[in-house]
């Protein structure tokens, strides 16, 4: 990280502050995943990309999952990004309940890759949505 700073900034941030400053942008981040869904998206892009992740000294892989709505108007949202374990049934049904609890509504068409888990777990929260 201190090599990320040198080359944004042209100098070394040490770990303490990288530390205080995430802790700081943490309740944000929180309040912005969630926040309330104002709108109805008829067209709701879904993928999920693997990162690494340190997690007390070990690094571990970690599913992020992402929801991308289009709205009547044409224009692009993020509603959600959930992070997961595993782009399975069981993390895509955290993640759909998540955004569904938060209000997203009014899908008509899902548009993902063919990750079984998630196409399961589709019609098991919106039964409407054509895929």
């Amino acid at each position: 990280m201190e090599d990320v700073t040198v080359a944004l900034w042209v100098t070394r941030v040490s770990l303490g502050t990288i530390s205080k400053l995430n802790q700081r942008i943490y309740g944000q981040i929180e309040e912005w995943r969630n926040r309330p869904i104002g709108s109805d998206f008829p067209y709701v892009y879904l993928d999920g990309v693997v990162l690494k992740r340190s997690w007390g000294g070990a690094v571990k892989n970690v599913s992020v999952l992402v929801a991308i709505g289009v709205g009547d108007d044409g224009y692009r949202r993020i509603p959600g990004i959930v992070e997961g374990t595993k782009e399975d049934k069981v993390g895509w049904s955290g993640c759909l309940r998540h955004l569904q609890a938060r209000g997203l509504k009014g899908i008509r068409l899902v548009l993902s890759d063919a990750c079984l888990g998630l196409k399961e777990s589709i019609g098991d929260f919106y039964p409407e949505a054509k895929w």
